[in-house]
């Protein structure tokens, strides 16, 4: 009985932790030991799906959520121009009162009036790659679809564990499929 209770808690917690996250978003390595090699991620914007590679071994994968239609994701061969772990955007977001209380929700600031007694708070974006102006890889929601603006969305674990392994100029491929 004890073991069973135990069992429960953990995967309890588990669940607690994974949210809306599956059991694999959590995974944050998948290194063989000693691994050696430079990072590449590779983009597959017709399944959905993110790689990180060290060498030529894949050492993890993630679902995404790419540009949807009239916001395509670019394609192409590119690398990192910068990182930002608590990036925000500078486009889209919301207009706030001062106490911080949503006013208008998912503008686009620079076609969205602000109202009186507002201010803009950009979406927030953790664990930004950037890899071209305007463009990155970052935490967000994933609908199961392509659902965002241009960037690529992913779960905030396969976000993080990418933010890692990617240094300045770290390649990134974008392929339509």
């Amino acid at each position: 009985m004890i073991q069973l209770t135990r069992f429960a808690l953990s995967l309890a917690s588990l669940s607690l932790l994974a949210g809306c996250s599956t059991v694999s978003d959590l995974v944050t390595t998948n290194l063989p030991d000693g691994h050696k090699g430079r990072a590449k991620i590779v983009i597959d914007l017709r399944k959905q799906k993110a790689s990180l590679y060290k060498g030529k071994v894949e050492v993890a994968e993630s679902r995404i959520s790419a540009g949807r239609e009239g916001h395509d994701t670019p394609s192409g061969k590119f690398s990192v121009i910068r990182k930002d772990e608590d990036h925000h955007s500078s486009v889209y977001g919301d207009y706030v009162d001062d106490r911080g209380q949503v006013v208008v929700a998912n503008v686009d600031a620079r076609k969205t009036s602000r109202p009186p007694h507002t201010h803009f708070m950009g979406a927030s974006m953790p664990f930004f790659v950037e890899f071209m102006p305007g463009y990155g890889l970052h935490a967000g929601y994933l609908p199961g679809y392509p659902a965002s603006h241009g960037c690529v969305r992913m779960p905030f674990w396969k976000a993080r564990q990418f933010y890692i392994a990617a240094k300045m100029d770290t390649p990134i491929i974008i392929k339509k499929g």
